[in-house]
């Protein structure tokens, strides 16, 4: 029989596989039902919230913006937009920033309803960084003469890798705009998220922006949460509503004679703070729930009399930020007849937040050192807390697993079982899961600290998971899951490798870090226990894979305790007596009988084994949350074409990005032009094609420009052009000869990522000119692969030999010394020739080649300007190598068509014209400060005031590699250009880069990065980013008086504002 368990779905149907918790559909249950179905454990703080925030007696109108569903937060209420709303808005956050349009129709929609009589409206709104979204929407309000209640989950992208923090640095800006009309409430707990989410819809006469911790609490599972249905209570005050749920303005934990008092706004810190506080004498901690209106009298009640030093914490953008909470603080302490506490304001920028939550013992250090005490030395690791890690795959067979093993642990009342999950789909294409199981005495209170504190992520520490388990042997070789382990700690890992296999697999610091940690090694084959198991029956292997897992991590867990008939006995609770008609008991004698313990010895101190340095292992970085869209489809936010970017909306959403008066439709895909292509594809027409550097020059640097009239392709300054470019003609032909295939026959081929579902038909001649990277570096893979196709055995083991772990000198040299190509491979082993439509499958596509534009489309209108170089070699036996897309554009006519997409980037011009900007680019890193320029010089030739430009440029002679030195000397004259600093390394007698020039203007960069908000780009190689860094440093250093680590940290933080910019490569 199949398993039963409680709740909406069972963990182990495909739905589940990687959303978040089973939730209710909450548009078909009753008020009186709220109760008794969020008690259930399995039901996070956040479906609560979003069901209390979409019934329709509470809100005639709800808006659901994508930034908030894009973090996992408000797709019930997308899938119930058919209710009885009497409108339902899906929005874009950030439209207002792409065009006016949007906005006003967002404003209009507020006003609109709120003046439909009814009480109460609703908009879920989420914002990113600087909260742009919110100061949007807030001046709309000003119109509003209903309510507006606004639940913002906190959790936003922060840094260059996107990790998902849960900072309110990005509210700042909205404060200053906010109307005096408005409560801002902030939680931290799932309980408390849930109790101030229905206060807000219970108050009348004030509009209400709740903040609450989406980034940990509100999605974990495991709580019982008693939320109420809320029912309007005319009169209510804010303070009173409050006091009525059990809560106060401001909560003091801590000595009651506390010398030293911390201030933080209501949030993960603030609970973690409030922890260390009952084991630390001499400091108070002052946690801030309703930040507006400020209540001086309560804050003053709150303070102990003995308080002599106030810190406030404040959560910034930038180090150069004052944040609303010190103000208010030093507002409501001061007094000029008699002198109180000292008040000192410590910004917390987002990288110090995510810092404090990856290493939560670097927190407790800075609280103890402002309370000049010692840190407590095991101020969270109780005895009974256990904590047990997963690292798994999206869509994984086993993704069910964690949930099964922490309902497991709910079955028993004594326990408390927490759960989250996250995940990083950066690192490694498909993604990397980790799933968060934290396990305490329920009648500790050690519950109430968020599990990303608990067991935080980091890969810097000695290890803080007390159980391992890897469903993915994968990730052994890619991410550094093994350093997470605590030292002797047991790890699972599901495995086709024999002990002997994994051994060879592991890379030697793994294998070093195990045997250090002295960590107990057990793995187990799943699938071939599964398969066996179920013999000739349908049954479902999946399900057999997880139970058996299931089994042997429970061995392992209980450690000593374990006995065959202990296990069964715990897990017949949640699996029954049988499984897919196979009897519990047989299943946990297979998974018993399967543990296999590896024995790990030291690693060989032998040097010429492995002269080769195997690539770095990978951090998991929490960059996104799993949702279940409204269509019923399972996604994962960040795998939703760059969501991160405003410009990648151009090519998901095209209809809210079309220019006024043009349809949509008029520009639409042409499904015949490259079909394998998942971008959105242009066809554009070559126009200019000019060598920039003379022809005795050993660089061939040259000019392109692309007519796009007809085609409907806009991009932003700053965008990369993707250029689609095709394998040489006459090497594609000559390898058809020797090949033995007909370039005129016809192929069909699967579109990729269709599941075999789309084909197109195109020659051989076509697939392999167009289509496939036949002239690509092959990767270890490709000869595993081929290996199967050669006949010579010669061939064959020589092929498995590269593409196995032994094999790793001799694929290093012939990837990087010998560069060697899909062809060359095939040439080289002669003997293995697959049909031509298995070669097009195993050698891959081309992949798009991206350079920066160096144009404005409003300076140039229907055009596209690229500045090329291009890329070519020797290989030690004497064989030219071409740069494949470089030697394709350098061999385009005029005339000819060429397939273009776009891709957005880093580099954008600031919002306010009169910012001052710094370019400094390195050879064709010129190309977007060129369309930074030109946009400039026409705004400045229409009147519009801009700010200082200073540019620098380097390459190694002017006569030679001065790209662009006409116009740059024009930009120069009219003034569009105040500084060019322009260095030439191989003109003087000493050489000179752009970094010795930025040292003379030392002053004045300073002066625009600290004073008047200037933005610093730097585009080109990645050498001089180091000596870049130091010259700014040192002059922020002269200019502010600060130290080198606080310059360094300003630069830091001005990453975060988009004001230190870098593209380099």
């Amino acid at each position: 029989m199949a398993i039963e368990t409680s709740g909406a779905s069972t963990p182990l149907s495909s739905t589940t596989t990687l959303s978040g918790p089973p939730s209710p559909k909450t548009r078909s249950v009753p008020d009186a039902l709220l109760p008794k179905l969020a008690q259930g454990p399995l039901v996070p703080a956040s479906t609560v919230i979003e069901y209390i925030a979409s019934r329709s007696s509470s809100s005639s109108s709800v808006f659901v913006y994508d930034l908030a569903e894009q973090v996992g937060f408000g797709p019930h209420k997308v899938m119930g937009r058919h209710q009885q709303w009497d409108r339902f808005r899906r929005e874009s956050a950030d439209s207002s920033r792409c065009r006016p349009e949007p906005r006003r129709e967002t404003v209009a929609g507020i006003e609109q309803g709120c003046c439909q009589g009814c009480g109460s409206h609703c908009i879920h709104h989420s914002y990113r960084s600087r909260g742009h979204g919110a100061v949007a929407v807030l001046p709309s309000t000003c119109y509003c003469y209903g309510r507006l209640i606004i639940q913002v989950p906190t959790v936003t992208p922060v840094g260059e890798s996107f990790s998902l923090s849960p900072t309110l640095a990005p509210f700042v800006p909205a404060l200053a705009l906010l109307p005096e009309t408005f409560t801002v409430f902030l939680s931290a707990s799932p309980q408390e998220a849930v109790d101030l989410a229905t206060l807000s819809y219970k108050l009348t006469d004030t509009h209400v922006i709740h903040l609450f911790d989406h980034h940990s609490s509100t999605r974990e599972t495991g709580h019982v949460i008693t939320p109420a249905v809320p029912v309007q209570e005319a009169g209510l005050t804010a303070n009173e509503g409050l006091a009525k749920a059990g809560y106060s303005v401001f909560d003091y934990v801590g000595d009651q004679d506390a010398h030293t008092v911390v201030v933080l706004l209501n949030g993960p810190l603030s609970l973690a703070a409030k922890t260390l506080s009952a084991s630390v004498s001499g400091l108070g901690v002052v946690v801030v729930r309703m930040l507006r209106p400020w209540d001086e009298d309560a804050f003053r009640r709150v303070l102990p009399p003995s308080v002599k030093h106030i810190h406030i914490l404040d959560e910034v953008p930038t180090q150069a930020a004052q944040g609303p909470l010190y103000m208010d603080v030093f507002a409501t302490v001061l007094d000029p007849l008699n002198p109180g506490p000292v008040v000192k304001s410590h910004r917390i920028i987002p990288s110090l937040t995510q810092e404090y939550l990856k290493k939560p013992s670097t927190f407790v250090d800075f609280l103890c050192d402002l309370a000049a005490t010692v840190a407590p030395s095991a101020w969270l690791n109780s005895p009974n807390l256990r904590k047990l890690l997963f690292f798994n795959t999206p869509g994984s067979p086993l993704a069910p697993l964690p949930r099964l093993v922490e309902q497991t642990f709910l079955s028993h009342r004594s326990i408390s079982s927490r759960l989250l999950t996250d995940h990083d789909v950066f690192s490694k294409p498909g993604g990397v899961t980790a799933d968060r199981l934290v396990l305490s005495p329920a009648n500790e209170g050690i519950q109430s600290i968020p599990v990303s504190i608990a067991l935080p992520l980091t890969a810097s520490t000695d290890g803080e998971a007390n159980f391992l388990a890897i469903l993915d042997q994968t990730l052994l070789k890619t991410h550094s899951v093994v350093a997470h382990a605590a030292p002797g700690s047991p790890v699972l890992l599901v495995t086709s490798w024999t002990p002997e296999e994994l051994v060879s697999n592991l890379p030697p610091e793994v294998i070093a870090l195990m045997h250090k940690k002295n960590l107990r090694i057990c793995t187990i084959h799943t699938k071939e226990l599964a398969a066996a198991l179920a013999g000739d029956a349908e049954s479902p292997l999946s399900t057999l894979e997880n139970v058996l897992v299931h089994l042997a991590l429970l061995r392992l867990y209980l450690g000593h305790a374990a006995t065959e008939d202990a296990v069964l006995k715990i897990t017949r609770t949640t699996f029954g007596a049988t499984v897919e008609g196979i009897e519990l008991a047989k299943i946990g004698t297979w998974a018993w009988n399967g543990l296999v313990e590896v024995e790990i010895l030291p690693p060989s101190d032998n040097s010429d084994v492995e002269s080769a340095k195997p690539a770095a292992l990978k951090d998991f970085s929490f960059n996104a949350i799993a949702v279940e869209t409204w269509e019923g489809e399972t996604v994962v936010n960040g795998a939703r074409l760059g969501s991160w970017h405003d410009a990648a909306k151009h090519i998901i959403f095209p209809s809210a990005f079309t220019p006024p008066g043009i349809s949509a439709a008029a520009y639409a895909q042409d499904p015949s032009l490259r079909p394998e292509v998942p971008e959105r594809t242009f066809l554009v027409t070559c126009t200019v094609n000019r060598r920039l550097t003379p022809e005795d020059y050993d660089r061939n640097v040259f000019h392109l420009e692309f007519d796009t009239r007809g085609t409907g392709l806009k991009y932003e300054i700053g965008e990369a052009l993707g250029v689609h470019g095709w394998n040489d003609t006459q090497e594609v032909l000559d390898f058809c000869a020797w090949y033995g295939i007909d370039p005129d026959r016809l192929i069909t081929i699967p579109v990729p990522g269709t599941d075999g579902s789309r084909m197109h038909t195109r020659t051989v001649f076509q697939a392999l000119q167009q289509q496939i990277d036949l002239f690509g570096k092959p990767g270890k893979a490709f000869y595993t692969d081929l290996a199967e196709y050669a006949t010579a055995q010669t061939d064959k083991y020589s092929l498995r030999f590269i593409g196995a772990p032994e094999g790793v000198s001799t694929f290093k040299k012939l990837s990087e010394k010998d560069t060697v190509t899909f062809a060359d491979v095939l040439k080289r082993y002669g003997s293995a020739r697959p049909g031509v439509e298995i070669l097009c499958e195993i050698v891959g596509d081309i992949k798009p080649r991206h350079y920066s534009i160096a144009s404005a489309q409003s300076v140039v209108g229907d055009r596209v300007d690229l500045l090329v170089v291009s890329v070519d070699w020797v290989t030690p036996s004497g064989s030219p190598r071409y740069g494949q897309c470089t030697r394709y554009l350098a061999g385009l006519k005029v005339g000819q068509k060429v397939t273009v997409s776009t891709r957005p980037s880093v580099m954008k011009l600031p919002p306010d014209n009169l910012q001052p900007i710094i370019l400094a680019g390195l050879g064709t890193g010129a190309a977007p400060f060129r369309a930074f320029l030109q946009h400039r010089a026409h705004l400045a030739a229409q009147g519009v005031a801009v700010g200082p430009t200073y540019y620098y440029f380097g390459s190694r002679h002017q006569a030679q590699e001065y790209l662009y030195g006409e116009e740059i000397e024009a930009f120069v004259l009219d003034g569009t250009i105040t500084r060019a600093g322009l260095a030439f390394s191989r003109d003087g007698p000493r050489k000179v880069y752009i970094q010795h020039l930025m040292r003379e203007d030392a002053a004045a960069l300073a002066q625009m990065l600290w004073d008047e908000k200037g933005v610093f780009y730097l585009c080109g190689p990645t050498w001089p980013v180091p000596d870049v860094y130091e010259a700014l440093v040192d002059a922020l250093g002269v200019h502010t008086g600060m130290e080198r680590v606080e310059a360094g940290a300003f630069l830091e933080g001005l990453k975060g504002e988009e004001r230190y910019v870098l593209e380099v490569y």
